[in-house]
């Protein structure tokens, strides 16, 4: 189970520098450093074993039948890839600790980081491709949260939300990709989905496929043309840059062609698609690194260009290219961070990023020049540093690459990609660094603590320590990745800085030379640069999405123009038509079940309510008129369960009746008596016409089932309710024990419904809803008794007696009608009707509940039950009972389904009481503006003296 930690470490640890946040900034700080910490310790238990050959696994059944399991393995690429998420991420914890200023929230930044992790470390450890679908957007979720971290600058709410849509929209096509991947292999396991090579390449839908997965990943690793995202992600924070732009979030789309590469690669279709984006994106992102004038904005380029590195190397198809391949992601990661977070420190330090205003910094920041000029040439590609290495191995696979019978292009692009590498490395070496100190810097450059250069000081011993010792140092994992990558044995390789006189030493030497010419001719370069018309990227993103947007604008305000009665003939219409298509297209069969002769009280009860439906259709326009023969139709149903013996649906149905009449009365209190006649006749005629087809679409549908025999599982509740449920009374049974899964859903909605009424209604007193408030109920004549003694006092006295009956129906509704949501109901009435007969003022004085806090407790046992469940082995929501003796009562029975029932109550009660209370505070609002203000039990103002009422008071 080492492998499930390692995954929910990061996630579930992102909690704790949220809360350290209270102990101080270096609490926060050590509580997210010490979670990645253990991660480490967790993977390097793992480790010996993985490098050994062998893959750890974890699997565990979520929802089996949708293909969706918790399905962890870790073999070395998994290994290698967590290793740069844990290790890297550590280094950006303490990096981040005294980058950050005092203003920024560091807590919320180091939740967001973990969070981040954690999505990341779920993709490289995902065996079930729906699984890491799901991780995949959490980073696109968590990246989105952290480069727009500075959200009060404009430019990072933007580049956030660049990114989130073109990496989401990246991920949807991924989506669909892998689904169809899973379904050609019959399953949605990565490690099955790897054992299909021959199955997947044969489909027909291997290209569809393949072009949708290259969508997703192309779009998280930023190729070519999907690249414009990552620039404007330098908004970010350095730290973020630092971590999601050279280690992380933009790999993942690398790691996928990695992961995926035993399947889809070998291919024509592989090859042209792949490598030559790659190769592109290679060269393109490296022209325009070296024109770019700050330091973070020209790291995001040649970021993008190294992508196009990996990306035309796994495109190559070849073993010997995803050897260089693998090799590249370590040592791209090593450098490019190191070289982020010496930007970090200029711009902390100096107080720019502008490369114009830099220069001669060598001789101010010794240590941070040391760190920049041995990344920068590592970057390069200049012995005897990692990217050397790795940058010379490229240029040999590529010199033996022909696209479309050109034996010469590939290499010659590739070199000229590696030339402008060298020149825009350069670029940041000498520019920044050596040539004429600069003056009038915002600050004085300096030196940081260890706090800001020793993270980078990490990575650029790495690589130092990796191209002096290639072998050694990088030598085993690289192997052990490239076998699990290539899915077997690797060809002959190997890691040295001298490879003999090859066409890739002369190919690197030509790139070292010219790329040298170019920067000393920089400033003339750049100056016929500027003046090309150059399309931007941003400006047609921008053009693209505004225009998008006025589309929708349009077409949603032709559909949507704000009429109700529009949106629902259309819901209604699509209704009929798509259930009269399938009536009458697939045929009808009458059934021949016979029917149950109607008695006279049904056939009375049947005229009742078509007598009070047609009322409300014809008084529609009187509202508390309406109201009342809505009560009706409800009062009629509740009696047809009676009579169809449901007693618990007529307990229900009443319950509700009464509970939603007294609320909407309320509510109609403050509205106009009369709705204003909207419709004009063709309209009128057109809503019946509708309406009539509905409903003999609905009574048509109601009687062909019923006149049909067909089996029913109730037989298995009446068989199961008492022995594996515990109680008589099957209803209550199913929706505490059998279906209480759906209960709990059915009051948490309860509970939201209560807060959107809440929200509703907030400032429904104020504003220009306020005076129409205030307006309608100016116009409705006020009884002069607010508060009717005789009901004042029929209701105290019925107060405890109704509590008594909620608790009553509450104890037996596990064998006799009854339950915790009719309970609920019914001592909601109770303290309903003291609102309304004493007053809102009186009764909340008195009960001195929360409601928020009822609906939360409510959910919160309801939840505690279920989850009680699964302590003990058994199915969530599981009921668990027994029977008991004490002396004197004798023997009961006790089931976890009281509990449940108890939170069911507590959601209801809170529900009602928390729309009661906003409709209760609005009306006072607008009796208050009236300036009628006593809200006390039978009219009576506390605020009068002792000696009696002044005269006329009586009855006001």
């Amino acid at each position: 189970m080492l492998l499930l930690l390692l995954a929910l470490l990061p996630l579930v640890g992102a909690l704790a520098p949220a809360l350290a946040i209270r102990a101080g900034r270096n609490a926060s700080a050590v509580a997210a450093g010490a979670v990645t910490l253990s991660a480490i310790v967790v993977l390097a238990a793992l480790a010996p074993s993985v490098m050994a050959g062998h893959t750890a696994q974890v699997r565990i059944d979520w929802i089996p039948l949708l293909g969706l399991n918790l399905n962890l393995f870790l073999d070395a690429l998994g290994l290698m890839f967590a290793g740069m998420i844990l290790g890297i991420g550590l280094l950006i914890i303490v990096y981040a600790r005294f980058y950050l200023a005092k203003s920024d929230p560091m807590g919320r930044f180091f939740t967001y980081l973990l969070l981040f992790q954690g999505a990341m470390l779920g993709i490289v450890l995902s065996d079930n491709v729906l699984l890491l679908l799901i991780f995949w957007e959490l980073t696109s979720l968590s990246s989105f949260l952290l480069i727009g971290f500075w959200r009060h600058l404009p430019e990072g709410r933007q580049g956030a939300r660049m990114a989130l849509a073109v990496t989401g929209a990246g991920g949807l096509s991924l989506i669909a990709g892998l689904l169809i991947l899973g379904n050609i292999a019959g399953s949605y396991d990565l490690t099955v989905i790897l054992q299909n090579r021959e199955a997947i390449q044969a489909s027909p839908l291997y290209l569809p496929a393949l072009l949708l997965i290259l969508g997703g990943c192309f779009t998280k690793s930023a190729q070519f043309p999907f690249h414009f995202w990552l620039p404007h992600a330098m908004a970010a924070p350095t730290p973020v840059s630092a971590y999601l732009h050279s280690a992380t979030m933009v790999k993942a789309g690398i790691f996928m062609l990695a992961r995926l590469w035993p399947v889809l690669s070998g291919t024509d279709e592989w090859f042209y698609l792949v490598a030559t984006t790659g190769l592109v994106t290679m060269v393109f992102a490296a022209v325009v690194a070296l024109f770019k004038d700050d330091l973070k904005g020209l790291l995001a380029y040649s970021t993008i260009s190294h992508l196009g590195f990996l990306t035309m190397l796994f495109g190559f198809g070849t073993p010997m290219a995803a050897v260089v391949g693998v090799f590249h992601i370590i040592n791209h990661a090593t450098f490019k961070a190191a070289l982020f977070m010496n930007a970090g420190i200029v711009d902390h330090e100096a107080g720019t990023r502008d490369i114009k205003r830099l220069g001669g910094l060598a001789t101010l920041m010794p240590i941070a020049a040391t760190l920049a000029v041995v990344a920068g040439l590592s970057m390069a590609g200049i012995p005897p540093l990692n990217g050397f290495i790795s940058k010379e191995m490229m240029l040999e696979e590529a010199s033996h690459t022909v696209w479309a019978s050109q034996p010469w292009l590939v290499p010659a692009l590739a070199t000229l990609g590696a030339t402008f590498s060298v020149a825009y490395s350069f670029r940041y070496i000498v520019h920044v660094y050596f040539g004429k100190r600069r003056t009038g810097y915002p600050k004085t450059p300096h030196d940081p603590g260890i706090g800001l250069w020793g993270p980078p000081a990490v990575l650029v011993a790495l690589v130092v320590a990796i191209g002096l010792f290639p072998a050694l140092v990088a030598g085993p994992l690289v192997e052990q990745v490239a076998r699990a990558v290539i899915g077997g044995e690797t060809p002959y390789y190997s890691l040295s800085l001298w490879h003999g006189v090859t066409p890739a030493l002369f190919m690197s030497l030509a790139a070292i030379g010219i790329g040298l010419v170019i920067l000393i001719f920089h400033r003339q370069i750049s100056a016929v640069w500027s003046r090309l018309p150059l399309p931007d990227a941003k400006s047609l993103f921008d053009g693209a999405v505004a225009g998008l947007g006025g589309v929708s604008v349009a077409f949603t305000l032709r559909v949507q123009n704000g009429s109700l009665e529009r949106y629902i003939a259309f819901f209604v219409g699509t209704a009929v038509v798509v259930g009269f298509a399938g009536f009458l297209g697939f045929g009808f069969v009458a059934g021949n079940r016979p029917t149950t002769p109607a008695s006279p009280i049904a056939v009375v009860g049947w005229l009742a309510l078509l007598t009070a439906t047609t009322l409300v259709v014809l008084n529609h326009r009187a509202r508390y008129l309406a109201l009342i023969y809505i009560g009706i139709v409800g009062l009629v149903i509740s009696l047809g369960f009676v009579h169809m013996s449901a007693p618990d649906l007529a307990l229900t149905q009443i319950s509700v009746e009464v509970v939603t009449i007294l609320l909407m009365l309320l509510a109609l209190n403050l509205l106009p008596r009369t709705s204003p006649r909207e419709s004009s006749l063709t309209r009128r005629l057109r809503d019946g016409g509708l309406a009539l087809l509905a409903g003999l679409g609905v009574g048509g549908a109601a009687w062909a089932v019923m006149t049909r025999p067909t089996g029913s599982i109730s037989d298995y509740f009446w068989e199961n309710s008492y022995s594996g449920g515990g109680g008589t009374n099957v209803v209550n049974v199913i929706l505490v024990d059998f279906r209480g899964f759906d209960t709990f859903g059915e009051i948490i909605v309860l509970g939201i419904a209560a807060l959107g009424i809440f929200a509703l209604l907030r400032t429904a007193g104020t504003g220009t809803s306020g005076r129409r408030i205030r307006a309608s109920t100016s116009e409705t004549p006020l009884s002069p008794e607010h508060h009717p003694m005789m009901l004042v006092v029929a209701t105290r006295l019925l107060l405890p007696l109704a509590i008594l009956v909620g608790i009553y129906i509450f104890l037996r509704g596990h064998n006799q009608p009854g339950g915790g949501f009719i309970a609920g109901l019914v001592v909601s009435i109770a303290i309903l009707m003291q609102y309304m007969a004493s007053g809102f003022q009186f009764a909340d004085q008195r009960l001195r509940a929360d409601h928020h806090t009822l609906i939360g407790l409510g959910v919160l046992i309801a939840a505690a039950t279920g989850l009680g469940s699964l302590a003990f082995g058994a199915p969530f929501m599981t009921t668990a009972f027994g029977y008991f003796s004490l002396p004197l009562i004798g023997r009961f029975e006790l089931a976890t389904a009281m509990l449940f029932d108890t939170g069911v109550a507590l959601t209801v009660i809170g529900a009602v009481l928390l729309a009661l209370a906003q409709l209760s505070r609005v009306a006072q609002s607008a009796d208050a503006d009236e300036g009628d203000q006593v809200d006390a039990a039978m009219d009576i103002d506390p605020s009068r003296s002792a000696s009696g009422p002044a005269p006329g008071e009586i009855g006001q």
